[in-house]
């Protein structure tokens, strides 16, 4: 029998994943939306969180998508109420106010799922088993896409807590925490701050690793053109590509195979994840893409460059 979820925040990315993944899953029913702009059709739709929580305790789970800065209060509030919570990435605005979510979520048994949706692009498991025993000697990444595509006009994502060019940026340590088989620590950055933003617009950073001689990535979100979503592993036995966000696997540059079994797209495989928690009780929050654009933000040396407008 599907479980009824409400989701809290319909934007752009509420739009374009969560609720078209909602429809097709046997897992679960959208039965309520919380936003303040937009609403969801064939369902009750409310303003605030607290008045959807009272309308309706026969909701068990909700998933939040609004941005990071004010999903706090969100969450704590549905955690009182006895709510599992599933998270959009990245699961906060700070790595100690998703700690404090652990730590209610336990106490009040309740499931938490910090998700990260391109760890389930289709060949980042292939990637990750074909790394496992492999002796790396060169790792880098390059993720450059248009803010002006994925964001238009969203000024959020240059405020303080928006992240900037980690908005995506994060999506690409997601992958590179799950498939590497030993930790990385960050050893320096560049961050490149529009004249007049508060949050980096493009970053350079290089990362400690116990055998690599170097593991690099360079993001920008003032690209033109087509998206370039690439991890490169250079290895004595042989050369690992992902492209396409880790859709596209090439091993010394030959195509492999899709992943057989894998559910169509990303966010369908986070529903059946956030799923399969709640029936056993359990969470999950991997915080180690944050720990990485936190510590960038720390170390990172920063340049100004030209002002962005929309």
């Amino acid at each position: 029998m599907a479980r009824k979820i409400a989701l809290v925040g319909v934007g752009k990315i509420a739009i374009d994943q969560h609720i078209p993944s909602l429809a097709k899953s046997d897992d679960w029913e959208l039965a309520a939306a919380v936003s303040r702009n937009h609403q969801v059709e064939g369902v009750p739709n409310y303003t605030h969180m607290t008045e959807m929580l009272e309308a309706h305790p026969e909701i068990g789970v909700v998933s939040l998508c609004m941005p990071p800065v004010p999903r706090f209060d969100t969450a704590r509030e549905a955690i009182a109420a006895g709510r599992h919570v599933m998270l959009e990435k990245p699961p906060g605005a700070t790595l100690s106010e998703v700690h404090t979510l652990e730590t209610l979520a336990r106490e009040a048994g309740v499931t938490l799922y910090a998700t990260w949706h391109s760890r389930k692009a289709a060949q980042v498991a292939a990637a990750k088993a074909w790394l496992a025993d492999k002796t790396l000697e060169r790792f880098s990444v390059t993720w450059k896409e248009d803010v002006r595509k994925w964001h238009p006009n969203q000024d959020w994502v240059f405020e303080p807590g928006g992240m900037g060019v980690f908005d995506p940026g994060i999506n690409a340590l997601s992958i590179v925490t799950e498939i590497l088989p030993d930790p990385i620590h960050l050893k320096e950055a560049v961050l490149k701050f529009p004249a007049n933003r508060d949050t980096p617009i493009a970053a350079d950073l290089e990362f400690y690793h116990p055998k690599a001689a170097v593991v690099s990535a360079q993001m920008d979100w003032d690209h033109s053109g087509a998206d370039v979503w690439d991890i490169e592993a250079v290895c004595k036995e042989g050369v690992l590509k992902l492209e396409k966000g880790g859709g596209v696997l090439l091993i010394d540059g030959v195509q492999q195979p899709g992943a057989i079994g894998q559910l169509d797209g990303e966010y369908p495989q986070l529903y059946a994840d956030m799923a399969a928690l709640v029936a056993s009780g359990r969470s999950e929050v991997d915080l180690r893409p944050m720990l990485h654009v936190s510590d960038a933000l720390t170390l990172g040396k920063r340049e100004m460059v030209a002002a962005f407008d929309w």
